[in-house]
């Protein structure tokens, strides 16, 4: 399952963590030029990594950490071939991120979400991913879908709200360390909203389609971020819960 990014309309050698302890691996299937960036993105990773790694321990669970990929141009992962333009994507098969630096300008010039906590949303929102991989949940939603293929597009919206909040859920923990800054948090919502189906099909020039929607509008991914915000519980997040 790739987690797409702008183009097809879904979200979607170099190791800057060896100074960090526990750090979650971090490998390049090219030559990384921006080292400040991918340094700033490990950086993320190792943060958000932190946090989950706590949240297992607490319900006695092992949390395995996942290996970032860096790359440029195009990818091939245990998921299938990909291109820049899919933008950021979790392959479940390899438990792997898969992350083109150039998304970051995308998001920025292309769909007006700049900032470095709109880049740290990205991150985390694909960290959501691992962990509902490792939870059990894709799979679940795997088997639903090929159970009730009519309904696949929803509940494909539904385990991406959920990442959302999740993603939440990480950015709660990064404030109450007092590491976000003044307009952080507005970053992360700008770039939930820029990235909603109904806002990406409309830049697209083309009419909004809600049965083609396969991670939520824009009212809906920052209605979720922010509800693990500010909840910061699993419990919130269960975007699969009858609403």
């Amino acid at each position: 399952m790739l987690v797409a990014g702008v183009a097809l309309y879904f979200f979607t050698g170099i190791n800057p963590l060896n100074f960090l302890s526990q750090a979650p691996t971090t490998t390049a299937q090219a030559p990384i030029e921006n080292n400040q960036q991918a340094d700033f993105v490990a950086v993320v990773l190792a943060d958000t990594e932190s946090y989950w790694q706590a949240q297992f321990e607490q319900q006695k669970l092992s949390y395995q950490l996942p290996t970032l990929v860096l790359f440029e141009g195009r990818v091939d992962s245990h998921c299938g071939s990909a291109s820049s333009a899919v933008g950021p994507f979790y392959c479940p098969v390899d438990r792997q991120i898969y992350l083109d630096l150039s998304f970051f300008q995308t998001l920025k010039q292309q769909l007006g979400a700049g900032g470095d906590f709109a880049q740290a949303y990205v991150i985390a929102h694909e960290v959501a991913h691992h962990v509902q991989n490792l939870l059990g949940i894709s799979v679940q939603v795997q088997q639903q879908q090929s159970q009730q293929p009519e309904k696949a597009n929803q509940l494909s919206v539904k385990l991406e709200l959920q990442a959302d909040c999740m993603a939440g859920m990480w950015a709660n923990y990064a404030q109450s360390k007092g590491w976000l800054e003044v307009g952080d948090i507005e970053e992360a919502m700008t770039a939930a909203q820029a990235i909603g189906d109904d806002r990406l099909q409309q830049q697209a020039g083309k009419a909004v389609r809600p049965e083609q929607f396969t991670h939520g509008t824009s009212a809906q991914r920052t209605h979720w971020f922010n509800l693990g915000l500010t909840q910061a519980s699993l419990e919130a997040c269960n975007t699969f819960a009858p609403q």
